[in-house]
């Protein structure tokens, strides 16, 4: 992926890249499918972006119970928070297929002072927007797991996500348990929900690629 599409270093230039990887604020690791990069409870400096494939982040409670709490694409941050805090990890991120990581080290970045690093600043203005984004972001899921029915839960998500895709055909980054687990619901009960919608004519689905056909009130 093309370094100056990412929107956390935009504004930076070529050797700006350089200098980041010579000052050891910079490396990157490839992780198989289903590879932990963060564990909960982990303290780190530095924050992910994906070059390539994609992240869950992901929570689990004492019981076993999971819950997603976000997805990860080609380009975004994840962690960044953390790294900034240094507070132990409250979720986990989770390779959703084989992808490729740049890290950023945040802790190693602050030690560099504008004049001898001009990009700090402009890596840090970019940081907040992006945390910005994300709120709203977290915000939506709050909107997706507030109902109580099933059915209301799954209106507000794919309604969510065929604005996102300003379409009403669209692919969501989820199977059926990562579906369930983001909305905090039981697998077998979405299916079946899911299998309802079909027969009343509100959907069509095939694995992650869903089509509305009723105006969604």
């Amino acid at each position: 992926m093309n370094l100056f599409q990412i929107p956390l270093f935009y504004g930076l230039k070529e050797g700006d890249f350089q200098q980041l990887k010579e000052l050891g604020c910079i490396h990157q690791q490839f992780f198989t499918k289903n590879t932990t990069i963060f564990h909960m409870g982990d303290i780190i400096s530095q924050l992910g972006i994906v070059l390539s494939g994609s992240v869950r982040v992901e929570n689990t409670d004492l019981w076993g119970k999971r819950s997603i709490l976000s997805h990860i694409s080609c380009g975004q941050v994840f962690a960044e928070t953390y790294a900034l805090c240094q507070e132990p990890m409250m979720v986990s991120a989770v390779a959703s297929e084989d992808s490729e990581i740049l890290f950023l080290d945040l802790k190693r970045l602050q030690e560099f002072s504008p004049p001898f690093a001009p990009f700090s600043s402009v890596l840090l203005q970019n940081l907040l927007q992006i945390s910005m984004q994300k709120n709203l972001i977290l915000s939506n899921r709050i909107f997706c797991t507030t109902p109580k029915t099933i059915r209301e839960r799954l209106l507000i998500y794919l309604t969510a996500q065929a604005m996102r895709a300003n379409s009403t055909v669209f692919e969501i980054p989820f199977d059926r348990q990562q579906m369930a687990d983001y909305l905090n619901l039981d697998r077998s009960a979405l299916s079946k929900e899911l299998g309802k919608m079909k027969k009343e004519g509100i959907l069509e689905f095939h694995k992650n690629q869903f089509i509305l056909h009723k105006k969604l009130e």
